[in-house]
């Protein structure tokens, strides 16, 4: 799959309580490359970037599922 990535989702589901934000998400950062993220209003850029500093785990009706490594490390075990 994509193992040269400096950040990596496979499979990421979030939750805000019943409402399923982010579906299976795969998504790779590569190192000295730009990568954007585009789309329309709320569907889920902002709820993405958040997952990576962990700034839903704020909000206790978040669930979050799947795997976030960055530089090969999976920070949801941190």
């Amino acid at each position: 799959m994509m193992n040269d990535c400096d950040i990596q989702t496979r499979k990421l589901n979030l939750y805000y309580g019943n409402f399923h934000a982010l579906k299976d998400v795969d998504f790779c950062v590569f190192k000295n490359k730009i990568t954007a993220l585009i789309g329309p209003s709320g569907c889920g850029k902002s709820t993405l970037l958040r997952c990576f500093n962990r700034m839903n785990e704020l909000y206790d009706v978040v669930k979050i599922t799947g795997n976030i490594d960055i530089f090969g490390k999976d920070i949801m075990t941190f």
